[in-house]
């Protein structure tokens, strides 16, 4: 279960700012007990510090927007905007959140829509907060964080579903053979923006580069040409 250590606890009460280097974090869950005990375990990291905490799919898009965090942990059932919802227009918006879906759901059809609203990480919560802590380490540098039985259910959705909206567009004028400049040209953003999504699409594809990034996305059908 997600139970914090004594220190953790004591961390949860002390607001700290966000240092260089340190993971920002929002919460988004509308159960007071399961965000102080997040508060607590991720308060009681030195690498890691809560940001915002919502209780709603609409607020967890208006805090994202707010305090621009490195990882989102989002529940799926929440009042209002759902948590896919709020996963696919922050993801959208800041591709660069990675967002970790922590939920007790583990239908095929919650992960499903989870992994295709960009979640990079789909984790239950009675998971030990030693895993979770992994997951929010891991996905903060563009990886994606899948336990064993999250991978069986829904093989074949993990690496389509690891990447946002946007960085299926560039990979689909990847697979086209345009270049950083063409890319940017296409989609009317700068070739610095272009360079910085094709970066995370090489990490989470676990390539070298673009070559074997097209090879990748055509053998496991995430880009159908």
């Amino acid at each position: 279960m997600l139970v914090p250590s004594p220190s953790a606890h004591r961390s949860a009460t002390a607001a700290r700012s966000p240092e260089p280097g340190v993971i920002r974090v929002l919460i988004a869950d509308d159960h007071p007990v399961v965000c102080l005990g997040l508060l607590g375990i991720i308060n009681g990291q030195p690498d890691m510090t809560v940001v915002g905490q919502a209780k709603t799919g609409t607020e967890a898009v208006a805090l994202a927007r707010k305090h621009s965090p490195d990882v989102i942990l989002m529940d799926l059932r929440m009042p209002g905007m759902s948590g896919v919802e709020a996963t696919e227009v922050i993801r959208a918006e800041r591709p660069e959140s990675a967002v970790i879906v922590l939920t007790t759901y583990q239908g095929d059809e919650d992960i499903r829509k989870a992994l295709a609203a960009g979640a990079q990480s789909y984790l239950l919560k009675g998971m030990s907060h030693l895993k979770l802590l992994e997951a929010i380490r891991s996905v903060r540098t563009g990886h994606t964080y899948f336990p064993r039985a999250i991978r069986n259910s829904v093989p074949g959705k993990l690496n389509r579903a690891a990447l946002s909206p946007r960085e299926m567009d560039i990979l689909r004028l990847i697979v086209r053979g345009l270049s950083n400049q063409e890319i940017a040209d296409a989609l009317n953003i700068t070739r610095g923006t272009v360079k910085w999504h094709v970066n995370i699409i090489l990490r989470r594809l676990d390539v070298n580069d673009r070559t074997q990034a097209v090879v990748v996305a055509v053998q496991r059908g995430i880009v159908v040409i």
